[in-house]
Protein backbone atom coordinates (compact mmCIF):
# COMPACT_ATOMS: atom_id res chain seq x y z
CA UNK A 1 0.00 0.00 0.00
CA UNK A 2 1.53 3.71 -0.98
CA UNK A 3 2.51 5.84 1.58
CA UNK A 4 0.14 8.93 1.97
CA UNK A 5 2.64 11.86 1.51
CA UNK A 6 1.96 15.38 2.68
CA UNK A 7 4.01 18.33 1.61
CA UNK A 8 4.35 21.49 3.37
CA UNK A 9 5.25 24.52 1.25
CA UNK A 10 5.59 24.34 -2.41
CA UNK A 11 8.40 26.79 -3.55
CA UNK A 12 12.05 26.36 -4.12
CA UNK A 13 12.38 22.77 -3.70
CA UNK A 14 8.82 21.50 -4.77
CA UNK A 15 10.35 19.46 -6.92
CA UNK A 16 10.91 16.62 -5.00
CA UNK A 17 7.35 15.80 -5.28
CA UNK A 18 8.34 13.77 -8.18
CA UNK A 19 10.74 11.64 -6.27
CA UNK A 20 7.91 11.64 -3.41
CA UNK A 21 5.15 10.95 -6.04
CA UNK A 22 5.07 7.75 -7.07
CA UNK A 23 1.15 5.95 -7.13
CA UNK A 24 1.47 2.35 -7.32
CA UNK A 25 5.12 2.47 -6.77
CA UNK A 26 5.32 2.67 -2.38
CA UNK A 27 4.22 6.74 -2.19
CA UNK A 28 1.69 9.01 -3.00
CA UNK A 29 1.21 13.03 -2.49
CA UNK A 30 -2.08 12.86 -1.47
CA UNK A 31 -2.27 16.80 0.50
CA UNK A 32 0.10 19.98 -0.36
CA UNK A 33 -0.49 22.96 1.67
CA UNK A 34 0.78 25.92 0.71
CA UNK A 35 -0.20 29.59 2.72
CA UNK A 36 0.83 31.24 -1.42
CA UNK A 37 -1.78 31.66 -3.97
CA UNK A 38 0.70 30.72 -6.58
CA UNK A 39 2.40 27.90 -4.53
CA UNK A 40 -0.85 26.67 -4.28
CA UNK A 41 -1.48 27.34 -8.16
CA UNK A 42 1.67 25.71 -8.96
CA UNK A 43 0.41 22.44 -7.05
CA UNK A 44 -2.65 21.86 -8.21
CA UNK A 45 -1.17 22.32 -11.66
CA UNK A 46 1.41 19.36 -11.06
CA UNK A 47 0.15 17.00 -9.13
CA UNK A 48 -3.94 17.19 -9.85
CA UNK A 49 -4.92 14.27 -8.20
CA UNK A 50 -3.79 16.13 -4.78
CA UNK A 51 -5.85 18.10 -2.43
CA UNK A 52 -4.69 21.82 -2.24
CA UNK A 53 -5.08 23.67 0.90
CA UNK A 54 -3.39 26.97 2.68
CA UNK A 55 -4.63 25.15 6.01
CA UNK A 56 -2.10 23.37 8.16
CA UNK A 57 -4.59 22.05 10.73
CA UNK A 58 -6.39 20.40 7.49
CA UNK A 59 -3.17 18.80 6.55
CA UNK A 60 -2.03 17.39 10.35
CA UNK A 61 -5.69 15.60 10.11
CA UNK A 62 -5.30 14.45 6.95
CA UNK A 63 -4.04 10.84 8.32
CA UNK A 64 -0.49 10.99 6.28
CA UNK A 65 1.64 8.43 6.60
CA UNK A 66 4.77 11.21 5.92
CA UNK A 67 5.12 14.77 5.52
CA UNK A 68 7.82 16.73 4.18
CA UNK A 69 8.35 20.19 5.27
CA UNK A 70 9.87 22.26 2.39
CA UNK A 71 8.67 25.95 3.17
CA UNK A 72 11.50 28.60 3.80
CA UNK A 73 13.94 28.00 6.39
CA UNK A 74 12.70 29.86 9.28
CA UNK A 75 9.64 28.34 9.08
CA UNK A 76 10.78 24.74 9.65
CA UNK A 77 10.35 25.02 13.19
CA UNK A 78 6.71 26.49 13.17
CA UNK A 79 5.88 23.58 11.20
CA UNK A 80 8.17 20.36 12.14
CA UNK A 81 7.29 21.13 15.56
CA UNK A 82 3.23 20.92 14.87
CA UNK A 83 3.85 17.69 12.13
CA UNK A 84 6.01 15.81 14.93
CA UNK A 85 3.34 16.14 17.59
CA UNK A 86 0.70 14.85 15.47
CA UNK A 87 3.00 11.87 14.84
CA UNK A 88 3.35 12.44 11.54
CA UNK A 89 6.95 11.11 10.06
CA UNK A 90 8.59 14.23 9.27
CA UNK A 91 11.11 15.79 5.93
CA UNK A 92 12.60 18.69 7.35
CA UNK A 93 14.63 20.48 4.71
CA UNK A 94 18.21 21.84 5.75
CA UNK A 95 18.98 23.50 7.42
CA UNK A 96 16.92 22.36 10.32
CA UNK A 97 16.20 26.01 10.77
CA UNK A 98 18.09 29.51 11.26
CA UNK A 99 18.43 29.97 15.06
CA UNK A 100 20.17 27.31 17.46
CA UNK A 101 16.80 27.58 19.63
CA UNK A 102 14.72 26.73 16.76
CA UNK A 103 16.66 23.65 15.72
CA UNK A 104 16.89 22.41 19.33
CA UNK A 105 13.20 22.64 19.28
CA UNK A 106 12.59 20.36 16.79
CA UNK A 107 14.70 17.29 18.24
CA UNK A 108 13.84 18.18 21.57
CA UNK A 109 10.59 17.23 20.19
CA UNK A 110 11.07 14.14 18.04
CA UNK A 111 12.95 13.16 21.15
CA UNK A 112 9.68 13.98 23.47
CA UNK A 113 7.39 12.42 21.04
CA UNK A 114 8.78 9.54 19.40
CA UNK A 115 8.14 10.52 15.92
CA UNK A 116 10.45 9.87 13.70
CA UNK A 117 12.47 13.30 11.65
CA UNK A 118 14.68 13.54 9.30
CA UNK A 119 16.40 16.31 8.00
CA UNK A 120 17.43 16.72 4.26
CA UNK A 121 20.91 16.81 3.89
CA UNK A 122 21.39 15.38 0.28
CA UNK A 123 24.82 15.82 -0.14
CA UNK A 124 25.64 12.80 2.23
CA UNK A 125 24.51 11.24 -0.99
CA UNK A 126 26.12 12.98 -3.97
CA UNK A 127 28.97 10.94 -5.68
CA UNK A 128 31.46 13.36 -4.69
CA UNK A 129 30.96 13.26 -1.04
CA UNK A 130 30.16 9.53 -0.46
CA UNK A 131 33.63 8.62 -2.76
CA UNK A 132 35.58 10.91 -0.72
CA UNK A 133 34.17 9.37 2.39
CA UNK A 134 34.41 6.31 0.98
CA UNK A 135 38.49 6.66 0.87
CA UNK A 136 38.97 7.95 3.83
CA UNK A 137 37.19 5.01 5.66
CA UNK A 138 39.21 2.59 3.71
CA UNK A 139 42.48 4.32 5.47
CA UNK A 140 43.84 5.59 2.16
CA UNK A 141 45.05 8.54 3.96
CA UNK A 142 45.72 7.88 7.30
CA UNK A 143 43.80 9.44 10.07
CA UNK A 144 41.97 12.70 9.30
CA UNK A 145 43.97 15.82 10.82
CA UNK A 146 42.41 19.30 8.70
CA UNK A 147 39.65 19.14 6.14
CA UNK A 148 39.30 22.49 4.19
CA UNK A 149 36.11 23.93 1.90
CA UNK A 150 36.15 26.70 -0.91
CA UNK A 151 32.83 27.52 -1.92
CA UNK A 152 33.00 29.37 -5.04
CA UNK A 153 28.79 30.72 -5.16
CA UNK A 154 28.81 31.75 -8.82
CA UNK A 155 25.35 32.49 -9.14
CA UNK A 156 24.88 34.38 -5.87
CA UNK A 157 23.69 37.09 -6.58
CA UNK A 158 20.82 35.42 -8.61
CA UNK A 159 19.94 33.14 -6.19
CA UNK A 160 20.82 34.62 -2.53
CA UNK A 161 20.52 38.47 -2.97
CA UNK A 162 16.79 38.32 -4.66
CA UNK A 163 14.32 37.05 -2.64
CA UNK A 164 14.15 36.17 0.90
CA UNK A 165 17.45 34.71 1.13
CA UNK A 166 19.18 38.63 1.32
CA UNK A 167 17.64 39.04 5.06
CA UNK A 168 18.76 38.08 8.32
CA UNK A 169 14.89 37.45 9.31
CA UNK A 170 14.99 34.80 7.21
CA UNK A 171 18.14 32.99 7.00
CA UNK A 172 20.44 34.55 10.20
CA UNK A 173 22.91 34.38 7.55
CA UNK A 174 24.15 32.38 4.09
CA UNK A 175 27.36 31.63 6.23
CA UNK A 176 24.50 29.60 7.70
CA UNK A 177 21.55 28.64 5.04
CA UNK A 178 24.09 27.84 1.76
CA UNK A 179 26.89 26.67 4.47
CA UNK A 180 24.62 24.04 6.61
CA UNK A 181 25.53 21.38 3.47
CA UNK A 182 29.35 21.99 3.79
CA UNK A 183 29.69 22.30 7.38
CA UNK A 184 27.59 18.83 7.74
CA UNK A 185 30.18 17.72 4.69
CA UNK A 186 33.37 18.78 6.93
CA UNK A 187 31.81 17.06 10.11
CA UNK A 188 31.12 13.90 7.67
CA UNK A 189 34.46 14.03 6.76
CA UNK A 190 36.17 14.63 9.81
CA UNK A 191 34.20 12.35 11.82
CA UNK A 192 33.15 14.84 14.20
CA UNK A 193 31.37 17.96 15.34
CA UNK A 194 32.41 21.83 15.37
CA UNK A 195 33.02 22.25 19.57
CA UNK A 196 34.52 25.56 18.69
CA UNK A 197 34.38 28.07 15.60
CA UNK A 198 34.98 31.79 14.65
CA UNK A 199 34.59 33.62 11.86
CA UNK A 200 35.12 37.09 9.63
CA UNK A 201 32.87 38.26 7.00
CA UNK A 202 31.46 40.99 4.96
CA UNK A 203 29.00 42.50 2.38
CA UNK A 204 31.69 43.40 0.45
CA UNK A 205 30.11 43.97 -3.54
CA UNK A 206 25.91 43.07 -3.73
CA UNK A 207 25.65 46.49 -0.78
CA UNK A 208 26.89 48.75 -3.08
CA UNK A 209 24.58 47.80 -6.26
CA UNK A 210 21.91 50.63 -6.94
CA UNK A 211 19.80 48.38 -8.82
CA UNK A 212 16.96 47.32 -6.59
CA UNK A 213 12.96 46.21 -6.63
CA UNK A 214 10.31 44.24 -5.18
CA UNK A 215 10.52 40.60 -5.97
CA UNK A 216 8.09 39.04 -3.66
CA UNK A 217 6.03 37.60 -6.77
CA UNK A 218 8.52 36.80 -8.61
CA UNK A 219 10.76 33.48 -8.61
CA UNK A 220 14.36 32.54 -9.64
CA UNK A 221 12.92 31.50 -12.89
CA UNK A 222 11.47 35.08 -13.62
CA UNK A 223 15.54 36.43 -13.54
CA UNK A 224 18.19 34.10 -13.57
CA UNK A 225 20.22 35.05 -16.68
CA UNK A 226 23.97 34.39 -16.75
CA UNK A 227 24.17 37.91 -18.83
CA UNK A 228 24.00 39.08 -15.07
CA UNK A 229 27.52 39.75 -15.40
CA UNK A 230 29.60 41.05 -13.43
CA UNK A 231 28.29 40.98 -9.92
CA UNK A 232 28.87 44.95 -9.80
CA UNK A 233 26.01 45.65 -12.47
CA UNK A 234 23.74 43.03 -11.12
CA UNK A 235 20.02 44.29 -11.18
CA UNK A 236 16.99 43.71 -9.60
CA UNK A 237 17.88 43.10 -6.37
CA UNK A 238 16.26 42.81 -3.48
CA UNK A 239 14.73 46.17 -1.59
CA UNK A 240 16.61 45.00 1.65
CA UNK A 241 20.46 43.18 2.16
CA UNK A 242 21.59 42.65 5.19
CA UNK A 243 23.71 39.42 5.09
CA UNK A 244 27.25 38.84 4.07
CA UNK A 245 28.47 38.26 0.24
CA UNK A 246 31.59 36.49 1.52
CA UNK A 247 32.62 34.67 4.71
CA UNK A 248 35.43 32.80 6.17
CA UNK A 249 35.17 30.45 8.98
CA UNK A 250 37.60 28.42 11.48
CA UNK A 251 36.35 25.11 12.89
CA UNK A 252 37.84 23.27 16.23
CA UNK A 253 35.92 19.46 16.26
CA UNK A 254 35.64 17.21 19.27
CA UNK A 255 38.20 14.49 17.68
CA UNK A 256 40.93 17.01 17.07
CA UNK A 257 40.21 17.81 13.94
CA UNK A 258 40.97 20.86 12.54
CA UNK A 259 38.55 22.79 9.80
CA UNK A 260 38.05 26.02 7.96
CA UNK A 261 34.40 26.87 5.93
CA UNK A 262 35.07 29.89 2.78
CA UNK A 263 32.10 30.77 1.33
CA UNK A 264 32.03 34.09 -1.53
CA UNK A 265 28.81 34.62 -3.92
CA UNK A 266 30.31 36.81 -6.43
CA UNK A 267 32.81 34.31 -8.35
CA UNK A 268 32.28 33.67 -11.82
CA UNK A 269 32.46 29.71 -11.21
CA UNK A 270 30.05 27.60 -9.23
CA UNK A 271 32.14 24.72 -7.07
CA UNK A 272 32.82 23.21 -4.07
CA UNK A 273 36.36 22.13 -3.35
CA UNK A 274 37.42 19.96 -0.17
CA UNK A 275 40.09 18.71 0.73
CA UNK A 276 41.30 16.44 3.10
CA UNK A 277 44.56 15.94 4.80
CA UNK A 278 45.34 12.86 6.73
CA UNK A 279 47.89 11.22 8.15
CA UNK A 280 48.86 9.51 5.11
CA UNK A 281 48.26 11.76 2.18
CA UNK A 282 45.36 13.83 1.30
CA UNK A 283 42.54 14.19 -1.32
CA UNK A 284 40.83 17.27 -2.89
CA UNK A 285 38.36 17.13 -5.47
CA UNK A 286 38.69 19.32 -8.92
CA UNK A 287 34.94 19.83 -9.68
CA UNK A 288 31.98 18.52 -8.10
CA UNK A 289 30.28 16.67 -10.36
CA UNK A 290 29.59 13.70 -12.70
CA UNK A 291 33.02 13.08 -14.74
CA UNK A 292 34.93 15.90 -12.47
CA UNK A 293 37.87 14.22 -10.82
CA UNK A 294 39.10 13.23 -7.00
CA UNK A 295 42.30 13.23 -7.07
CA UNK A 296 44.67 11.25 -4.09
CA UNK A 297 47.99 11.97 -3.22
CA UNK A 298 49.39 9.39 -1.00
CA UNK A 299 53.64 9.23 -1.84
CA UNK A 300 56.07 12.06 -0.57
CA UNK A 301 57.83 13.99 -3.41
CA UNK A 302 61.12 15.85 -3.27
CA UNK A 303 59.47 19.44 -3.82
CA UNK A 304 56.79 21.09 -6.04
CA UNK A 305 53.55 20.24 -7.34
CA UNK A 306 53.28 16.12 -8.03
CA UNK A 307 51.01 13.86 -10.23
CA UNK A 308 48.53 12.64 -8.13
CA UNK A 309 49.26 8.97 -6.77
CA UNK A 310 45.11 8.38 -7.81
CA UNK A 311 42.73 9.88 -10.03
CA UNK A 312 39.03 8.97 -9.81
CA UNK A 313 36.35 10.13 -11.64
CA UNK A 314 33.46 11.02 -10.01
CA UNK A 315 30.36 9.08 -10.79
CA UNK A 316 26.89 10.01 -11.98
CA UNK A 317 23.22 9.27 -10.97
CA UNK A 318 19.69 9.68 -11.99
CA UNK A 319 18.03 12.72 -10.53
CA UNK A 320 18.66 15.96 -9.33
CA UNK A 321 22.14 16.73 -7.34
CA UNK A 322 24.38 13.97 -9.20
CA UNK A 323 21.31 11.60 -8.21
CA UNK A 324 20.69 12.82 -4.71
CA UNK A 325 17.33 13.77 -4.21
CA UNK A 326 15.90 10.51 -5.84
CA UNK A 327 18.19 8.93 -2.71
CA UNK A 328 17.60 11.12 -0.25
CA UNK A 329 13.83 11.03 -0.69
CA UNK A 330 13.96 7.47 -1.48
CA UNK A 331 15.83 6.76 2.17
CA UNK A 332 13.33 9.20 4.11
CA UNK A 333 10.00 6.92 2.92
CA UNK A 334 11.55 4.05 3.87
CA UNK A 335 12.79 5.79 7.42
CA UNK A 336 9.17 6.68 7.24
CA UNK A 337 8.03 3.23 6.83
CA UNK A 338 10.32 1.09 8.84
CA UNK A 339 12.79 3.12 10.74
CA UNK A 340 16.23 2.05 10.87
CA UNK A 341 20.00 3.57 10.05
CA UNK A 342 19.90 6.66 7.98
CA UNK A 343 23.22 8.09 6.12
CA UNK A 344 21.58 11.78 7.27
CA UNK A 345 20.75 12.59 11.01
CA UNK A 346 19.30 15.05 13.29
CA UNK A 347 22.04 15.28 15.60
CA UNK A 348 24.22 16.18 12.18
CA UNK A 349 21.70 18.39 11.20
CA UNK A 350 21.48 20.40 14.42
CA UNK A 351 25.42 20.53 14.36
CA UNK A 352 25.63 21.80 11.39
CA UNK A 353 23.41 24.89 12.95
CA UNK A 354 25.00 25.37 15.49
CA UNK A 355 28.30 26.00 14.04
CA UNK A 356 26.99 28.22 11.57
CA UNK A 357 24.89 30.30 13.63
CA UNK A 358 27.48 30.90 16.23
CA UNK A 359 30.20 31.53 12.78
CA UNK A 360 27.98 34.37 12.44
CA UNK A 361 27.65 35.85 15.64
CA UNK A 362 31.96 35.54 15.84
CA UNK A 363 32.06 37.78 12.29
CA UNK A 364 29.79 39.91 13.15
CA UNK A 365 31.55 40.67 16.73
CA UNK A 366 34.69 40.97 16.80
CA UNK A 367 35.58 37.25 15.39
CA UNK A 368 36.50 35.81 18.88
CA UNK A 369 36.56 31.88 18.88
CA UNK A 370 32.50 31.08 20.14
CA UNK A 371 32.10 27.34 22.07
CA UNK A 372 29.16 25.29 20.43
CA UNK A 373 26.86 24.47 23.42
CA UNK A 374 26.39 20.75 24.48
CA UNK A 375 22.92 19.13 23.70
CA UNK A 376 21.56 16.54 26.67
CA UNK A 377 23.00 13.34 26.45
CA UNK A 378 19.73 11.52 26.42
CA UNK A 379 18.93 13.28 22.78
CA UNK A 380 22.51 12.53 21.49
CA UNK A 381 22.16 8.72 22.37
CA UNK A 382 18.47 8.10 21.53
CA UNK A 383 19.46 10.23 17.66
CA UNK A 384 22.89 7.97 17.47
CA UNK A 385 20.65 4.90 18.13
CA UNK A 386 18.28 5.68 15.13
CA UNK A 387 15.83 7.07 17.23
CA UNK A 388 14.41 3.94 18.10
CA UNK A 389 10.92 3.17 19.15
CA UNK A 390 10.49 3.34 23.00
CA UNK A 391 7.34 4.00 25.08
CA UNK A 392 6.92 7.53 25.76
CA UNK A 393 5.78 8.76 29.39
Amino acid sequence: MDLKVGIVGFGMRASLWEQAHRPGEGSAVVMVCDTSARGRADAAERIPSAVVTDSLDELLAADLDAVLVLTPDNKHALVAVQTLRAGIPTFCEKPLDVTLEAADEILRTAYETGTRLYVGHNMRHMPVVVQMRELIQAGTIGEVKAVWCRHFVGNGGDYYFKDWHSQRANTTSLLLQKGAHDIDVIHWLAGGYTRRVSAIGDLAVYGDVLSRRDNTNRRMGDWFSLDNWPPTEQTDLAEVIDVEDISMMQMVLDNGVLASYQQCHFTPDYWRNYTVIGTKGRIENFGDGPGDSIKVWTTRTKHGFAEPDQDIEIKDGDGGHGGADPLLIAEFLRFAREGGETATSPLAARESVAAGVLATQSLRGDGGSIEVPALPEAWVEYFKAGQPARAIR
